[in-house]
């Protein structure tokens, strides 16, 4: 029983390490031979649940049902072979007659193994029981290990010689590869002496331990570390057009929104008035005067000041709504919410202050104001021409004064 011990304990160490190889399904996992690995991994659970039934058949003397379990024994073991080769292949992912050679020979194996075993069940090539129920081991199952041995050791040297140019991080991954073979290797060369030692179980159990820490979880860390890299970096392209995206819809004199932004919140609100979801606002279009004659006498400089001047008075004014640079000397504020609501005594305390400028040669804007009619509007642009005309109305004023 003590010999079943060993292959159980390795049984249940392989479930709990590879719980997530077993558990996530492989069509989509970022890990190179996921599938291929896990069939490894399926064979060789065979194989301890074998080695496992050996030892408790052995120990009631059950000789009927421990040759039959000996025979599945040597499949699993031969199966686990062909696993290990075709993984080593499909891990390294390099087409050369090598590679090929070594798949096949894998292939061979099974093969060769699948025939012996036939042939043992009428004449004793591998191996017999005798009639104290004594496991009895002949020359087909010495080459058998002999065969394992090679396979292990071509794999092993092979996956050395490929990782010598790899990056660090790679060649520690094909090292490991490399050192699960040699230990296979160095097992079944003592189980060939000792053949009731559950050496191959031990082996595999170390192995796959290895394989997990350093291969699988290595491959995670700097899968999940591009993964990082790749969000990272969408990061960085999303702010970088996010500022892109500000810098089209701000304009670069004032800091208030652009036409663009401006055209685009008209197509929204026409989209809107289409849909019958809104029922109101208002437009106060603006309009500096004397801009043209600072720009000619004192230079596009103080023309730019005059421009900020005038903008600031406006924002001031409207601090609850968009304010919208739509010209060179044009400004237009779609009012929302308290600026809508108290626009009568907002735009009335605003046309004092400007003849009040006037007077004083200081900025003088124009301005006039509409509000959207549910009934008789049907577009932005009918409430933006009632109030650009009223701004021109008031243009004509303020020049009289």
């Amino acid at each position: 029983m003590t010999y079943s011990s060993i292959g159980l304990l390795a049984l249940l160490v392989q479930l709990i390490i590879n719980y997530d190889v077993f558990r996530k399904d492989t069509s989509d996992n970022p890990i190179p031979a996921h599938k291929t690995y896990r069939r490894f991994l399926l064979s060789v659970m065979l194989y301890y649940v074998t080695d496992i039934l050996w030892g408790v058949l052995d120990a009631f003397h059950l000789t009927a049902l421990l040759y039959a379990d000996t025979v599945v024994y040597y499949i699993a073991m031969a199966l686990s072979v062909l696993m290990w080769t075709q993984y080593v292949v499909s891990y390294l992912n390099e087409k050369t007659k090598f590679s090929r050679l070594l798949y096949e020979a894998g292939k061979i194996f099974f093969i060769f193994e699948m025939i012996v075993l036939i042939i043992n069940l009428f004449m004793p090539v591998m191996f017999s029981f005798d009639d104290d129920g004594t496991y009895m081991p002949y020359f087909a199952r010495h080459i058998t290990f002999v065969a394992q041995v090679i396979l292990f050791l071509l794999a092993s040297v092979h996956t050395l010689i490929f990782g010598r140019t790899a990056s660090k991080r790679k060649q520690l991954r094909y090292k490991t590869i490399g050192f699960f073979g040699i230990e296979m290797c160095v097992l079944i060369s003592i189980q060939v002496y000792f053949p009731l030692l559950p050496l191959y179980s031990i082996g595999c159990m170390l192995g796959t331990c290895l394989l997990h820490t350093f291969v699988l979880e290595n491959e995670k860390l700097e899968y999940q570390k591009k993964l990082e890299k790749m969000i990272q970096y969408n990061r960085e392209q999303k702010q970088e057009l996010g500022s892109v995206k500000n810098l089209a819809y701000t304009d670069v004199l004032t800091g208030v929104k652009s036409k663009r932004a401006y055209m685009e919140e008209i197509e929204r609100i026409d989209l809107k008035i289409a849909g019958g979801c809104i029922k109101e606002f208002g437009v106060a279009v603006f309009d500096l005067n004397g801009l043209k004659k600072i720009n000619d006498t004192l230079g596009h400089d103080e023309g730019d000041r005059y421009i900020r001047s005038g903008c600031a008075i406006i924002c001031d004014t409207f601090t609850h709504s968009p304010v919208y640079r739509i010209g060179g000397d044009e400004f237009a504020v779609i009012l929302t919410g308290q600026d809508y609501l108290n626009r009568d005594s907002l735009i009335t305390g605003f046309n004092i202050q400007m003849e009040k400028n006037q007077r004083s040669s200081s900025v003088v804007i124009s301005t006039g104001i509409d509000i959207f009619s549910t009934e008789n509007d049907k577009q932005y642009s009918s409430v933006f021409e009632r109030a650009d005309k009223k701004m021109y109305d008031r243009k004509q004023l303020l020049k009289s004064l």
